[in-house]
């Protein structure tokens, strides 16, 4: 797909992490998935998959990454929030849209088992390479994943708003500063 505009719907990146970001990101969060107690999803996931709000590494990939999302999207964006999870076995994300904070997002494979899993947006289904990502309106298309059979699949999660458009307060998550939790 092409650049955000009118047409646009989604957009496939090749490669959106560097092979160091990579080796740091997957290392970061199994050290961090394997030690959490308190960070569990029972809202989008019946299995309760590691979730982590504001984690400062990904808010730091977030606002690192905005310049590559701009050249990507072609607009002027404010960074919101992010987030990352790691999906275990039966995982599934059921189909929905997102909140105004997230009205271009981008959802990034940081690491897996190599068990394919695909996202769904807008009915179609894209597999992601790790490293690899896909931008897309968050808050217009519906996007899912079905249940998950592999052992486990790590995604973060980086969200935009356009700096000319109508979710433009929604910079920051309405928060007072990065890696803070509402």
């Amino acid at each position: 797909m092409g650049t955000i505009g009118k047409d646009f719907k989604y957009k496939i990146v090749k490669n959106f992490l560097s092979k160091d970001e990579i080796d740091l990101l997957s290392i970061y969060c199994d050290i961090k998935h394997r030690i959490n107690v308190t960070n569990f999803d029972f809202q989008q996931s019946d299995v309760g998959d590691t979730y982590f709000y504001a984690d400062p590494a990904m808010e730091s990939l977030m606002l690192k990454k905005k310049n590559l999302m701009e050249k990507e999207t072609g607009k002027k964006l404010l960074p919101t929030y992010s987030f990352w999870r790691c999906y275990t076995m039966f995982s599934s994300l059921k189909k929905h849209t997102d909140r105004p904070s997230c009205e271009i997002s981008v959802t990034v494979n940081i690491a897996n088992d190599g068990t394919k899993w695909p996202i769904f947006v807008d009915g179609t289904s894209i597999d992601l390479n790790i490293g690899d990502a896909v931008i897309y309106l968050g808050c217009e298309l519906c996007h899912w994943r079905e249940e998950f059979s592999g052992d486990f699949q790590i995604q973060a999660f980086l969200h935009y708003v356009d700096n000319d458009g109508k979710f433009k307060n929604y910079h920051l998550d309405q928060r007072p500063y990065w890696g803070v939790v509402k």
